[in-house]
């Protein structure tokens, strides 16, 4: 399976840590920034919406949102396929999946074809914030023949829409983002995905939730012990496997990028895996926790930045609980 380019999409407002101190939470920069390491966050709520509510009722968010999640989907599809050459009507499939749909039905999926013109089957896979490496895990084990040409697959995380602004341990986490992948399973492309990974334990299910109709909540301490186990256990692997297929090559040779929870997290694990910080690419300092957006949204930043190496491995977890991963390995000139 072939990576043909990525595209990301953030809403302008932001959410800064002194406008989150303003909203009477209790809390301060200094302490966000030893918490969690995040100094900025983007939302597609307007700002004074959040003065006046700290967004008590996610039903009216939905409807004061400034974007939906099908328009943020196709702005970051529309920069994947810009970068990959292609037009909407080159899409065979669309595939989505996220945190915080807009919709129980149709799918994502359907919305953001549907904003963008595409004539395809669209559904969606989703595993929460680690869904982009589940979909790549499934897309990957699949019969080559059976896949159209390319393949769009589309994050949408708006979910600062279910975020309790009276609750600070959920406020200074999530941002809104969106990510878009352009794969084939045929035509090459930049990169390669040579192995993924796959995992869950159902009996954490009740760790992280949004429940149809209510805010975002999760056990914090319990899920972050989880997160930086599993996260590191599966960059291990992924790298693990790189290395021992190119000889020469050393850790200093594969790049990490983790599910963007918080840079604190994403900080245990570069120490526990000993990642050099030239090897560590995040945004969740500037972006916020962006689910299921974040790891692929960071790619898409630093898509033509040479300083990538010839190995990533994207490590995620998700609620579920469910982690997943995928070793991406550049595709060299010449090359079939």
């Amino acid at each position: 399976m072939y990576l043909h380019a990525l595209g990301h999409f953030h809403p302008p407002n932001l959410l800064t840590n002194r406008f989150l101190e303003e909203l009477g939470l209790e809390t301060s920069e200094a302490w966000i920034l030893e918490r969690v390491g995040i100094r900025s966050r983007h939302t597609v709520l307007p700002l004074e919406y959040l003065r006046e509510t700290r967004n008590r009722d996610v039903r009216v968010a939905q409807e004061a949102a400034l974007f939906s999640n099908a328009e943020t989907g196709a702005r970051a599809a529309r920069m994947a396929l810009e970068r990959a050459g292609l037009k909407p009507s080159d899409i065979g499939l669309v595939v989505g999946g996220g945190c915080s749909p807009d919709e129980c039905i149709p799918a994502e999926s359907n919305r953001v074809a549907e904003k963008l013109g595409i004539d395809a089957p669209a559904v969606d896979l989703q595993s929460a914030c680690s869904s982009f490496c589940t979909q790549l895990h499934f897309l990957t084990g699949m019969r080559p023949e059976r896949l159209p040409e390319y393949v769009l697959v589309v994050n949408v995380d708006n979910s600062t829409r279910v975020v309790d602004y009276s609750d600070r341990s959920s406020a200074v986490l999530w941002g809104d983002g969106s990510s878009a992948a352009v794969l084939s399973p045929r035509v090459p492309g930049r990169w390669r995905v040579t192995e993924t990974r796959l995992a869950g334990d159902p009996s954490g299910a009740e760790k992280v939730r949004v429940p149809r109709v209510g805010h975002f909540t999760q056990h914090g301490a319990e899920v972050q012990k989880f997160a930086i186990r599993r996260s590191g256990e599966t960059l291990l692997d992924l790298r693990g496997h790189y290395l021992a297929r190119h000889p020469g090559k050393g850790p200093e040779d594969v790049t990490f990028i983790g599910h963007q929870a918080n840079l604190r997290m994403l900080e245990s694990v570069q120490r526990r895996c000993e990642v050099p910080d030239a090897r560590h690419l995040y945004n969740v300092h500037v972006r916020g926790n962006t689910g299921a957006a974040g790891a692929p949204g960071v790619l898409s930043e630093h898509w033509d930045d040479a300083s990538l190496g010839d190995a990533v491995v994207l490590s995620v977890v998700g609620s579920g609980l469910t982690w997943s991963g995928a070793l991406l390995e550049r595709v060299q000139p010449g090359t079939p």
